[in-house]
């Protein structure tokens, strides 16, 4: 699996925890920025990572600001993107297993590191069920 991540300066602490979970457990990966805590503009980041993953140079993408809705209003801006904030572990379970998201978002100021990497693992490790009923309704969002 090729992950594709990039936050802005209110997420930059969390991505680095990010960072070291995937590289810990040898997931390939691409950093996309921003690579300090100085303050900088969130769709700068969550487009590049939007559009890689829609022209599926990654397979998946995980992005982080402040609240996590930043990124995930600018990458579901993207065609082909179900970009999900995640705070629950039923969502980044459903969000998979029903939506087939594929980018996950955090806000580096609301959710823990501890919390965000479990909920990274659930929603990393769930699959796209594949359900009939499941694709009828993504087939209707992409129209």
């Amino acid at each position: 699996m090729k992950i594709a991540l990039g936050s802005d300066h209110g997420g930059f602490p969390l991505k680095t925890r990010i960072l070291a979970y995937l590289k810990k457990r040898g997931i390939e990966f691409k950093d996309f920025g921003t690579f300090a805590e100085e303050s900088c503009d969130y769709p700068d980041f969550a487009y590049p990572v939007a559009r890689a993953v829609a022209a599926k140079k990654y397979d998946r993408g995980i992005l982080v600001c402040g609240s996590g809705v930043g990124v995930s209003i600018t990458a579901n801006r993207v065609k082909g993107v179900r970009a999900v904030v995640v705070t629950d572990a039923y969502t980044a379970k459903q969000s998979r297993e029903h939506g087939d998201s594929n980018i996950i978002c955090f806000g580096g100021r609301v959710i823990t590191a501890a919390k965000a990497l479990k909920l990274l693992g659930i929603w990393l490790k769930t699959p796209f069920s594949g359900d009939e009923r499941h694709l009828r309704r993504l087939r209707k969002i992409d129209k």
